[in-house]
């Protein structure tokens, strides 16, 4: 069984995240950069599969510039057998994503698809089911477990009112949530060997899709600062100071 993953390029969660002084985007300058916490626990997930003897392959994804190459061979030293690129210089959104996702998926025709739930910086929670959509392919959203069983997966899904198992016929998508694994770390060696496994890298050209983007951008700043809470004497004083103050109450 074939397994694609995709991880995406972010600024990684330790990371203070600043605007810039003219609010067009987020200062990027010196700041790291990691592979997208919710697409290394898809990673982890297939090379799970592929030490079970349930995948043969593991292929990791990526869209972005040339820099997200990085991250394609972080997922190789994970345990990823070969590496895919689609370069975009530009800002790509879900959608777009999904459709060079998709050209990818018509191309390697593997039987399961793993992704992150959601991306730290877009926070859209948005690709995995528009690929779904596109491919036709049954999708196991919110994985907290996965299970491959012949010709189908098991997906426990987290929901509101608690935990539900879908079946779904392979070919199939999986979007991962964060209780399904705890990622590993890479090794040196396994660094080193990631040097020199195959990284192909297409453009959206290659795949015949078009880039064109529905969303702008107009600005980007920081939350308002959390003003400083106070002590009250007793409950008059704080429902005198909800009613006449804050007004959320009447």
């Amino acid at each position: 069984m074939k397994v694609l993953v995709a991880v995406k390029r972010v600024v990684d969660y330790n990371v203070k995240v600043r605007a810039k002084a003219d609010g067009t985007d987020v200062d990027l300058n010196n700041v790291k950069m990691s592979i997208n916490p919710f697409c290394e626990i898809a990673v982890e997930e297939a090379v799970r599969l592929k030490e079970a003897g349930t995948a043969t392959e593991v292929i990791a994804v990526s869209v972005g510039d040339k820099s997200c190459q990085e991250q394609i061979r972080t997922a190789l030293a994970l345990g990823a057998d070969r590496g895919i690129q689609v370069e975009t210089e530009s800002k790509v959104e879900p959608l777009v994503v999904a459709k060079l996702l998709k050209a990818v998926v018509d191309k390697e025709q593997p039987q399961l698809v793993i992704l992150g739930k959601q991306s730290i910086d877009g926070d859209n929670n948005q690709t995995g089911q528009m690929l779904g959509a596109l491919a036709n392919m049954g999708q196991g959203t919110f994985a907290s477990e996965v299970a491959v069983e012949g010709d189908k997966v098991n997906v426990i899904r987290e929901i509101d009112g608690g935990l539900q198992t879908v079946s779904l016929k392979l070919p199939a998508i999986v979007t991962t949530d964060l209780r399904l694994n705890e990622p590993r770390y890479a090794s040196l060696p396994n660094i080193m060997k990631a040097k020199k496994k195959q990284l192909d890298v297409y453009t959206p050209a290659d795949l015949d899709v078009a880039v064109t983007s529905h969303i702008t951008q107009k600005k980007v700043e920081a939350p308002a600062e959390r003003k400083a809470g106070i002590t009250v004497k007793d409950v008059e004083e704080l429902v005198d100071k909800l009613k006449n103050e804050a007004k959320i109450i009447s």
